[in-house]
C-alpha cells in the first residue's frame, strides 16, 4: 500500500483533521515523481535485446541506441566494446562492472553512481563477437565526427581512414558537406576517397583517383596497390598502377631524405660529444679517457635540475646548459690541476690516469646517486615531430640537437678567432715554447682549456639526455666514437671535427639498413684505420706543434 510509508502519528493526525484527501494527493505526487526519477533510459529499455544471444537482435539494438541521441551513448558503446557492461539478474538492469578482488564492483550505467559489490553469478556479461566490435568502432568514430572540438573530430577521421564500413558512408558524406573546419574537411575527403577507391561507383572511383594523385598516405598507397592488382576495368587498373608508381618513387626519395636527416642528427651528436675532446687533445696533447664521464656528469646535472625544479619543466633544459658546463668544467679543472699537470710529456701515463679517473667517477655515481638508469623528461617544445608530409617527418628533439650542435660550433669558432683567450690557446697549441717566451702562462691556458673542453662535454651530456635514459655508463657509449671523430677530422681542428662527425654519422646511417648497426660500426672503424694509414694527421692537419710532433 502506498501509504505504508506514513508514520502512525501522521496518519492519526490526517484522520483527525479530515485532511485525508490531501495526504492521498501528496503520496500520489511523490510516487509519480519517484517513477519519473527512475525512468528507464534507452539503454535500460534495450536490456533484453542487448543481452540476446542472437547477434542480429544485438546489432539492431546497438543501432537504436546510437540513433537515440542520448549524450551518454558514446560512454555506453565504449563500455560495451571494452566488456564492462553487465546485466544484473535480479532486475535486468544494465550496469558497469569492474573487478574488485573476487567480487565485481557495480556502477549505475545511467548516472555512473557506485552500487553494491556482487559475486559474478549475480550478473551476466553482455557478450559481443568480432563483427559487432567492428561495428562499434565504426559507430564510435562516427559519433566523434560530430564532436564540437575540431581537434577531436580531425583525430576521429584519421582513425577511420581505410577502416570505415560502407553502411556508414552516407552519414559521413553528409557530415563532409556540413563540416566548416578546413583541416577536418580535408581529412574527411581523404577518408571518402580511400573508401571510394575500392567500394565506390565508377564515378566515385574516378573522382577519388583524381583526388589521390600525388597523395602519400598509407591507406591511399594500399588502396592503389589493391586496385592495380584486382580492378576489373583495364583503364582503372592502368591509372591506379601509374599513380602507384609515381607515389613509390616519391616514397623512395623521402626515405633517402629521412636517412640523411638521421645521419645528420647522429653526426651532430658525435660532433657535440667529440668537440670538447678535440680541444683538449689539440691544445694539450692529452688523451682524456674520462671524457665520457664528463659527458655523463652533464647528463646527471640535467636530471637533478629537473628534480629540483619540477614546476619549471619547460625551461629546466635551458637552465641545465650553464649548470652542466660549470659542473663538468670545474671537475675538469680539478682533474687537470690534481693529476694531469704532473704527467705532461708522458701520454701513456696520462691515458692510464684518466682511465682510472673515469672508473672512479662511474663508481661515485653508482654509490651516491644510483646504479639504475634515470629518465630525463623532454620539454613539450622538444616532444613530437614535425610532419612535412605523410611520408616524411622530423622528430623535434633531433632537430633541436642539430641546431644546438651548430650553435655550439659557431660560439667556439668565435671564441677561438675573436677573443684574447682563443688567441693564446691557439698560440700554445702551435708552439708552446714560443708562447711562453712571449709571456703567455701556458699552465693557466692548459687549465682553462681543459676546463673548457670538459664544460663542453657537460653540455653534450645535456643534449644526450634528451635521446635516452641517463646512467653511469652513458659516457662509455660515446668515448670511442669521439676519438674516431677527432682522429679522422684532424687533432684540434674545429672544422675537421664538424666535417668528420657529420660524415661518419651520415655514412653510418646509410650503411646500417644494408648490413646492420654492429657491422656498420665495424666497417666505419676499418675505414678510419685505413684512412689514418694514408693520412695520419686526418682530414685537416694541425699546424705548428701538432704538425711537428
Amino acid at each position: 500500500m502506498f501509504t505504508s510509508g506514513l508514520t502512525p502519528k501522521i496518519w492519526q493526525f490526517a484522520v483527525s483533521t479530515r485532511a485525508l484527501p490531501a495526504v492521498f494527493f501528496l503520496c500520489f505526487c511523490a510516487t509519480v515523481s519517484a517513477q519519473d526519477g527512475q525512468e528507464a533510459s534507452q539503454l535500460q529499455a534495450l536490456s533484453e535485446e542487448l543481452s540476446s544471444k542472437k547477434k542480429a537482435i544485438q546489432i539492431q539494438a546497438i543501432d537504436q541506441l546510437a540513433a537515440s541521441g542520448d549524450e551518454r551513448v558514446e560512454r555506453w558503446l565504449t563500455a560495451l566494446l571494452e566488456g564492462e557492461l553487465y546485466r544484473r539478474k535480479g532486475d535486468n538492469r544494465i550496469v558497469y562492472a569492474t573487478k574488485s578482488g573476487k567480487l565485481l564492483a557495480l556502477k549505475d550505467a545511467d548516472t555512473g553512481e557506485p552500487l553494491e559489490e556482487v559475486k559474478k553469478r549475480s550478473v551476466s556479461k553482455l557478450r559481443i563477437n568480432n563483427a559487432i566490435r567492428t561495428q562499434l568502432k565504426g559507430l564510435l568514430g562516427t559519433l566523434k565526427l560530430k564532436h564540437p572540438d575540431a581537434n577531436i573530430r580531425e583525430q576521429a577521421v584519421a582513425d577511420l581512414v581505410g577502416k570505415v564500413e560502407s553502411a556508414a558512408m552516407p552519414e559521413i558524406r553528409s557530415i563532409y558537406q556540413s563540416e566548416t573546419n578546413a583541416d577536418v574537411k580535408e581529412q574527411l575527403r581523404l577518408l571518402i576517397s580511400v573508401h571510394d577507391l575500392e567500394n565506390g561507383s565508377d564515378e566515385q572511383r574516378s573522382e577519388a583517383l583524381s583526388y589521390v594523385d600525388g597523395n602519400l598516405h598509407n591507406p591511399v598507397i594500399n588502396a592503389l596497390r589493391n586496385m592495380s592488382l584486382n580492378a576489373e576495368d583495364d583503364t582503372v587498373r592502368l591509372q591506379a598502377t601509374q599513380l602507384l608508381s609515381q607515389a613509390e618513387k616519391k616514397l623512395v626519395w623521402y626515405s633517402r631524405l629521412e636517412t640523411l636527416f638521421f645521419g645528420i642528427s647522429l653526426g651532430s651528436v658525435l660532433v657535440v660529444a667529440a668537440i670538447g675532446l678535440a680541444i683538449t687533445f689539440g691544445v694539450m696533447g692529452v688523451i682524456n679517457m674520462a671524457h665520457g664521464e664528463l659527458i655523463m656528469l652533464g647528463a646527471y646535472t640535467t636530471y637533478f635540475i629537473q628534480q629540483l625544479l619540477p614546476d619549471f619543466m619547460e625551461i629546466s633544459l635551458l637552465l641545465a646548459i650553464p649548470a652542466a658546463f660549470c659542473v663538468s668544467g670545474v671537475v675538469g679543472i680539478l682533474i687537470e690541476r690534481g693529476v694531469i699537470r704532473h704527467l705532461y710529456g708522458r701520454p701513456l701515463e696520462t691515458l692510464l690516469a684518466t682511465f682510472g679517473i673515469s672508473l672512479m667517477l662511474q663508481q661515485a655515481v653508482r654509490t651516491f646517486v644510483s646504479s639504475q638508469n634515470v629518465a630525463v623528461i623532454n620539454p613539450s617544445w622538444m616532444s613530437g615531430s614535425w610532419a612535412v608530409n605523410p611520408a616524411l617527418s622530423f622528430t623535434l628533439n633531433r632537430l633541436v640537437i642539430i641546431g644546438f650542435c651548430l650553435l655550439v660550433f659557431a660560439l667556439l669558432l668565435l671564441l677561438f678567432s675573436r677573443s684574447g683567450f682563443g688567441l693564446q690557446m691557439r698560440a700554445v697549441a702551435q708552439n708552446r715554447q714560443m708562447a711562453r717566451a712571449m709571456g703567455i702562462r701556458s699552465d693557466r691556458i692548459d687549465a682553462l682549456t681543459f676546463g673548457l673542453g670538459s664544460g663542453i662535454a657537460g653540455i653534450a651530456g645535456v643534449a644526450l639526455s634528451q635521446l635516452g635514459n641517463v646512467g653511469p655508463n652513458l659516457g662509455q657509449s660515446y668515448i670511442i666514437d669521439s676519438f674516431m671523430v677527432v682522429v679522422f677530422g684532424g687533432v684540434g681542428n674545429l672544422w675537421g671535427t664538424l666535417v668528420a662527425g657529420m660524415s661518419l654519422g651520415i655514412a653510418n646511417k646509410i650503411i646500417e639498413p644494408w648490413v646492420g648497426a654492429v657491422v656498420a660500426k665495424v666497417m666505419i672503424l676499418v675505414f678510419i684505420i685505413i684512412f689514418i694509414q694514408r693520412k695520419p694527421r686526418g682530414l685537416f692537419p694541425q699546424r705548428g706543434r701538432a704538425a711537428e710532433a
